[in-house]
């Protein structure tokens, strides 16, 4: 069975006197372990698709079958619960709480899941190690660049043993020896622990490091293609 299963997703926004069909008829397969960028020019789908797939959005027709289960079909309530317990995200902009450290930022997902406070402080201090932050645990955002918090953001997609991780353009904001390493980490992680990265991305060093490179254009698939 295939991780994830996208059936004719369409989604359409009607917020304007012309309606914009901004995902048109998408069918695709991701597997177990894959490395796949999602790619396209600006307006394509490639981040509403995207974020079809990790339920912050709703298809307008069609299904996102994760595991067997239809997460579109899924109530507010328990579309927020699987996303907390099977998904990992990681944001252009990081997205991490200020006044918590990169530890606490890490334990967040965990407390929510009701991890207890010794399990989650463990893990979180062995991600942060595992992507070259021992050092900088009790460290703010502020005080970190911005190649550390988005290891940090990396780190945090990890904490709940997420079924894949979803990074919409992690390198957007970063200098190019940064992204390479960043780049390096999730290569790394993708082969130590099998863990599936999908991005959204127009960076050409993601689209360079991609296994299989998804083409969008004007909401629909034009082509999907294996590096």
């Amino acid at each position: 069975m295939a991780l994830i299963e996208l059936n004719n997703i369409d989604k359409i926004y009607n917020t304007s006197a012309v309606p914009v069909h901004a995902v048109n008829n998408v069918n695709l397969t991701i597997e177990n372990k894959e490395f796949t960028a999602i790619v396209g020019p600006s307006g394509s789908g490639k981040t509403t698709l995207l974020n079809i797939i990790g339920g912050l959005d709703k298809p307008t027709k069609g299904s996102v079958v994760i595991d067997g289960s239809d997460i579109a079909s899924l109530k507010s309530g328990a579309l927020i619960d699987y996303r907390l317990r099977h998904i990992g995200f990681v944001f252009q902009a990081y997205n991490l709480i200020p006044v918590f450290t990169a530890k606490e930022n890490v334990e967040f997902i965990m407390l929510l899941q009701g991890v207890s406070k010794e399990e989650r402080e463990k893990r979180a201090v062995e991600l942060l190690e595992s992507v070259g932050l021992g050092d900088r645990i009790n460290t703010r955002p502020s005080q970190l660049s911005g190649g550390q918090q988005q290891r940090v953001a990396v780190a945090r997609a990890l904490a709940s043993h997420p079924n894949f991780v979803l990074a919409d353009e992690p390198t957007a904001n970063l200098d190019s020896v940064t992204a390479e390493s960043l780049l390096d980490l999730m290569e790394e992680l993708n082969e130590k622990y099998n863990m599936t990265f999908i991005f959204s991305t127009h960076d050409a060093k993601v689209i360079k490091r991609a296994r299989r490179v998804v083409t969008l254009e004007d909401g629909a698939v034009k082509s999907g293609v294996v590096n």
